[in-house]
């Protein structure tokens, strides 16, 4: 699922901000499977408990860094936060998504959610991230990364696309390239197309761009 930098998800649980609206929220309500798990952060000031539905367990908190998208990165594994997010913030962030949960830059960038796009089968980094840093963070995560760019250059490969297991959507400017890269380090098309989504997802999978 994508983020679109206000928030940040995985098969097992939703992080959403504040300023998400009753609007959105309803479209969540609509959209999601059960089971599926919420955080919303930070918490306003005399918010109705009832905002999500009963199947998305949702944990409130205070967390300066609002724009998850941008401080949070993950797969259905692991997460990558920023290095100074609260720890509190760390602590249910590992039960909503149930990952494991590391303090981390890119490319000395601690703004990870906007310099690394992740799946469960691979991800892109910020392309100045030494070859070193790559395969330390290929360890941790126990995926394959590449340092690549997104939008003809773009530095920002978590703003320029989102990913998952399935497909991936880059920024109209993303050159034919970069495209190549994002299906070989995501492995697109290699049996993780449509037809291996199971069907508990297949009704909430998007069903328009516009």
């Amino acid at each position: 699922m994508a983020d679109l930098h206000t928030g940040d998800s995985n098969k097992k649980g939703l992080l959403v901000p504040t300023s998400t609206t009753d609007q959105e929220l309803q479209h969540l309500r609509n959209s999601l499977p059960d089971g599926v798990r919420a955080l919303l952060s930070p918490a306003p000031a005399g918010a109705k408990e009832d905002r999500l539905t009963k199947t998305m367990e949702k944990q409130r908190i205070e967390e300066r860094l609002s724009a998850l998208g941008n401080v949070i990165v993950s797969n259905d594994h692991v997460a990558l936060v920023h290095p100074d997010l609260e720890r509190e913030t760390e602590e249910i962030i590992a039960d909503v998504l149930g990952v494991e949960v590391f303090r981390q830059t890119i490319a000395d960038n601690v703004l990870v959610g906007s310099y690394m796009a992740l799946s469960n089968q691979g991800g892109i980094v910020h392309p100045k991230t030494s070859i070193q840093d790559q395969d330390e963070l290929s360890s941790l995560l126990q995926v394959p990364l590449v340092a690549g760019s997104v939008n003809r250059g773009s530095s920002v490969v978590g703003a320029g696309m989102v990913v998952n297991d399935w497909l991936a959507v880059t920024g109209l400017d993303t050159t034919a390239t970069e495209l190549s890269v994002v299906e070989s380090v995501f492995r697109l098309g290699e049996g993780q197309g449509a037809g291996a989504i199971n069907t508990t997802h297949k009704d909430t999978m998007v069903e328009s761009f516009y």
